[in-house]
């Protein structure tokens, strides 16, 4: 009797290791991030500001000859690949960012800042990038410099409520042109929240006419309905 006991318990410790998570961050905010699962989700947000504009993240954690590392690919609301960011898991540094031209051509991003979810939160995240402009002549560097402003208790998808961090992004990007070396420079502030258990829900410039928020998360069969529509 002794010795089927503890056979059943020896499967009973197996099978609940067997259902652990895999992936584990040792970022202090991680839980603030998105969840860490090999299960792909799309995030449908809304422009709430305007209505009628949706953007889709497909968000899945992946391990490979790189590590491990969670991929955020953005979408537009027809369903084309604007670009995507591969975090790595431990830090939630970026990796790499892939970005997707005018002709809908891949091209991986010249990375110099990867810090764009904060490990430290009294200190400013930092992310750099450069890739090729619209004008096959020139090329954008964009930056964000984000800045943890406080918690907060938020509504997410109209459900429940959820403690966020919230930032303030100064987003700048400046349109190179390396033959003429001329540049333009665009800036703007935005604020972002990353609610706990879900990652961004929200984010919005200060005027608040670019206002997007999460709206649902679907699994990748409803998603391909509805782009497929």
């Amino acid at each position: 009797m002794r010795i089927l006991i503890a056979f059943a318990l020896l499967i009973l410790f197996i099978s609940s290791c067997s259902d652990e998570n895999p992936f584990k961050s040792v970022n202090p905010n991680a839980d603030y991030f998105y969840p860490l699962d090999s299960i792909p989700k799309i995030y449908l947000y809304r422009d709430v500001a305007n209505g009628l504009e949706e953007e889709f993240h497909r968000i899945y954690t992946i391990k490979d000859n790189a590590g491990m590392h969670l991929v955020v690919e953005r979408y537009a609301s027809d369903g084309r690949i604007l670009e995507a960011i591969n975090y790595n898991v431990d830090s939630l540094n970026v990796m790499d960012q892939m970005v997707v031209d005018r002709y809908q051509k891949k091209e991986k991003a010249l990375l110099y800042k990867n810090d764009l979810f904060p490990m430290d939160l009294k200190k400013e995240a930092w992310y750099a990038v450069k890739f090729k402009g619209v004008v096959d002549s020139t090329l954008i560097l964009r930056e964000i410099k984000r800045n943890f402003k406080k918690h907060q208790s938020i509504q997410v998808m109209e459900e429940e409520k959820a403690d966020a961090l919230v930032f303030e992004d100064l987003v700048r990007q400046t349109v190179l042109n390396p033959f003429t070396k001329k540049e333009q420079a665009y800036q703007a502030k935005q604020i972002s929240y990353f609610a706990k258990g879900f990652g961004l829900v929200e984010w919005h410039s200060l005027s608040k006419k670019t206002h997007f928020r999460l709206e649902q998360i679907l699994s990748q069969k409803e998603w391909v309905q509805i782009i497929a529509r």
